[in-house]
């Protein structure tokens, strides 16, 4: 294929030949713990919206706007910062951002009013991108025959720390208030920042572009590849009815008939995690080339999860079945999806997850705020039916985009 921007081939000449000694499994294990950590600070606030409503008097609306405003930050640092990845030295770039994560964090922890917490849980969001940096660098050192694995482990870390990061914060809240969890979180960026500028291995940039044109080159490879369109409306699709699902989810679980503290709720997060588990295995479905079939049962699942949610308003057992199937169901499509860009362009795999990052978490950020618009409006039932109705429409998405060109190339 053409240069991403347009201009010349991406060929060997500027791609770090890391992939061929492979990564060991002690350094895909700290890849996927480093993002993990990172990931999860997007995701601190949200089983404590109703304690921080209570204590800075703020609505939920309000509230809502928290986790959207989060989102909004990640996406705009997927944007901007992660295309760097492809012509910085990231040993240096990622310990960097970790840093920088740090004192967003801090601010987050002395925010005196909504506002000033608004900004600064945005600009959390937008440095801490580094675990998409982690994940197409596992790309870049794994073999092409455990690629799908390495990344499904990885990208499992990240979704694993999106699921914990509300029992933690739950639990270190009812502790010591909803603030101490981003001190917490701050700690962690910098021992992170320090073991993975000595973990890293020094590589050679992949693309020496300017920085307008790295920008510009992320538009060239989804103007080009058909196949790279078509994942990313199914990505964002993905995390919207995702962070959709877990934000109301919030709301339901705080208000009658359950009434649960913020660490009770943060424990349905490891509810999830049993599908976080169960999904990474998501990336040998990849190796073995089945990613667009698992795909489609993915989305089936989706669809499932939310039917279940809409009769179990009132019934734990059927949350928690809920949970598990939607976990299950979107983590293993992002991971298939992920794996199936790296494929695209190997030598572009930052700027492939720029455009997949920054549509998932575009998409994350309609499905937050949609997610209070729909409880005032009815309530829990209205989030399933909604959900269950966007999983149809990108399962009918799937059945098309799977008929064309993509059908002859099950790796996508």
């Amino acid at each position: 294929m053409t240069e991403p921007d347009g201009s010349m081939p991406l060929t060997g000449s500027t791609t770090a030949a890391a992939g061929s000694s492979g990564i060991s499994h002690g350094l895909t294990l700290l890849f996927a713990i480093a993002g993990g950590t990172a990931v999860a600070n997007l995701y601190w606030a949200q089983p404590l919206l109703a304690l921080i409503v209570g204590d800075l008097n703020a609505s939920h609306t309000v509230a809502g706007w928290l986790v959207t405003g989060t989102q909004i930050g990640y996406a705009a640092g997927a944007l901007l910062l992660v295309p760097l990845g492809d012509v910085l030295d990231r040993r240096r770039l990622i310990p960097g951002l970790m840093l920088c994560t740090a004192v967003a964090l801090l601010a987050c922890a002395m925010a005196p009013s909504t506002g000033v917490l608004l900004v600064a849980i945005t600009l959390l969001g937008l440095t801490t991108v580094s675990g998409q940096l982690l994940t197409p660098l596992a790309g870049d050192l794994a073999d092409d025959t455990d690629r799908g694995q390495v990344v499904g482990t990885v990208v499992s870390g990240l979704l694993i720390g999106i699921l914990t990061s509300r029992t933690l914060s739950g639990l270190v809240a009812d502790a010591a208030g909803w603030r101490a969890i981003f001190v917490v979180g701050a700690v962690a960026a910098v021992a992170f920042a320090v073991l993975l500028r000595r973990a890293i291995p020094p590589l050679a940039p992949k693309a020496h572009l300017p920085y307008a044109r790295l920008l510009l080159s992320v538009w060239h490879v989804v103007r080009q590849e058909r196949s790279v369109r078509w994942t990313l409306v199914l990505g964002a699709t993905a995390f919207g009815v995702f962070t959709m699902f877990w934000t109301a989810l919030t709301f339901l679980l705080s208000a009658e008939p359950f009434s649960y503290s913020v660490s009770a709720i943060g424990l349905f997060g490891l509810i999830g995690l049993a599908g976080a588990l169960a999904a990474q295995r998501a990336g040998r479905l990849h190796d073995r080339g089945w990613s667009l079939p698992a795909t489609g049962w993915g989305w089936a699942a989706i669809v499932v999860s939310f039917g279940v949610a809409a009769f179990a308003g009132r019934s734990v057992a059927g949350i928690v079945v809920a949970v598990v199937l939607l976990d299950v169901a979107v983590q293993g499509v992002n991971i298939l999806n992920q794996t199936r860009l790296f494929a695209v362009a190997p030598e572009a795999r930052s700027r492939l997850n720029t455009a997949f990052i920054t549509c998932n978490f575009v998409g994350g950020a309609i499905g937050s705020a949609a997610a209070s618009a729909l409880w005032s409006a009815g309530g829990w039932t209205a989030v399933a039916l909604t959900g269950a109705g966007l999983g149809c429409a990108a399962l009918l998405g799937w059945v098309l985009g799977s008929r064309g060109p993509l059908l002859n190339n099950r790796t996508g």
